[in-house]
């Protein structure tokens, strides 16, 4: 019996700590022995002339965001890139309040809207219908992006192989941030990282939805019911043969959610989308066909959604049960170190109820939230119960 504890203590850490550190360590060695084998790359030219930019339309999907729109619109027109080659396109689809008003003061954005509410993938694939342009860049309305993004977009389909581009998401802080505020910030840095190494090993596993590009030929319509469509079309492409690459010079800034319990209803709807997309993307799991892909899908997506919340259980149970049964000081020590983890993180858990930082527990906090949330997500996805109809989780407020 303490044979098979000793087993499902040592793989549940291992699963653990590989999926959020070593799967990072691992990439981080194969790319420098690649870097070691792999050519010394070109001096680049100088004198080039500028490139011909190519036409891009820029999507962005809006529901009820009176409040944000007009800030929005002022961000999309200062983007540096050829006003004749941008196409702008604002969908409202549903939205009840002035949005829809306010978009179309402005003769330059093509205006979609129906009072019908259908949800994002719905208006993604109705406003596609509309582009001229080779080139689509998606973004939602409740950011803010840079003023090079599209430039530093564009740039990776000089190579036919890449299909889609993500961006990187930042989470806008300001003054006192609840705690909130400083996880979701800290869990977008390291998630920004992994995605760095992921685009530099093959491709990026998934893209956030804040700011996604793809080519226009390339675009495949996902079901009305996809919960995180974004996240399935990047994956989309790689199964049809293409790279997706992530380019951290194109950013989209968004506010934090506005309480703990906004941010538990967006990471709920993740998670149970989560599910879905492994459904939808499950020519991924053949290893023989798409071996780094599936490699990285599997490493760093597929086992923090099933395998993860389900191993820091047995973890702790296998854990008390050594003990109890007289093991080592070295079991002694890692149960000393999960109760610790587990009372920071139930104390930030009630810090950040009330909107209040702690900054000592911001980790803890966060890595127990975000488990939960797939517990909570699954649940969801066997009842059917996420619709994509979501209620908005509210953003806190930037000066």
């Amino acid at each position: 019996m303490i044979y098979t504890i000793n087993i499902i203590f040592w793989a549940s850490l291992f699963i653990i700590f590989y999926s959020y550190i070593g799967y990072g360590i691992l990439l981080w060695i194969i790319l420098r022995i690649k870097s070691v084998f792999s050519s010394k790359s070109r001096e680049p030219e100088t004198g080039k002339p500028e490139p011909a930019w190519p036409a891009v339309a820029l999507v962005v999907a809006a529901y009820n965001e009176e409040d944000f729109i007009l800030q929005k619109i002022e961000n999309t027109l200062a983007l540096d890139y050829p006003k004749d080659k941008l196409e702008l396109i604002f969908i409202t689809d549903g939205s009840s309040d002035n949005t829809p008003a306010i978009i179309s003061r402005h003769p330059g954005i093509l205006l979609l809207h129906q009072p019908e509410r259908r949800g994002k993938v719905a208006a993604m694939n109705r406003a596609i219908q509309h582009v001229q342009a080779p080139l689509v860049i998606f973004c939602d309305a409740n950011t803010l992006l840079n003023k090079d993004c599209v430039r530093e977009i564009v740039k990776h389909y000089e190579n036919p192989k890449v299909g889609g581009v993500a961006g990187e998401k930042k989470i806008m802080q300001q003054g006192k941030d609840a705690a909130a505020a400083a996880g979701e910030g800290l869990y977008w840095k390291y998630e920004s990282f992994l995605k760095r190494l992921d685009s530099a090993l093959y491709t990026t596993v998934g893209a956030a939805g804040e700011l996604f590009s793809v080519r226009k030929s390339l675009f495949e319509q996902a079901p009305e019911g996809t919960i995180i469509e974004d996240f399935v079309q990047s994956l989309k492409l790689v199964i049809n043969g293409y790279v997706v690459r992530y380019e951290p010079n194109a950013y989209a800034a968004e506010a934090p959610s506005a309480s703990i319990r906004d941010e538990m209803k967006r990471k709920v709807r993740i998670c149970a989308g989560a599910f879905q997309a492994m459904v939808l993307l499950k020519e991924l799991f053949n290893v023989f066909k798409y071996p780094v892909a599936s490699f990285q899908f599997i490493s760093h997506r597929i086992l923090r959604w099933t395998a993860c919340p389900v191993a820091l259980v047995l973890l702790l149970i296998s854990n008390l049960l050594i003990v109890g049964l007289g093991g080592g000081i070295f079991y002694q020590v890692v149960l000393a170190g999960q109760l610790l983890f587990y009372i920071m993180g139930i104390t930030g858990w009630i810090y950040a109820s009330r909107n209040i930082r702690l900054k000592a527990v911001y980790i803890p906090f966060y890595f127990l939230f975000m488990n939960l949330s797939v517990f909570i997500g699954f649940s969801r996805f066997l009842r059917n119960k996420q619709t994509v109809l979501w209620e908005k989780a509210a953003r806190q407020k930037i000066a």
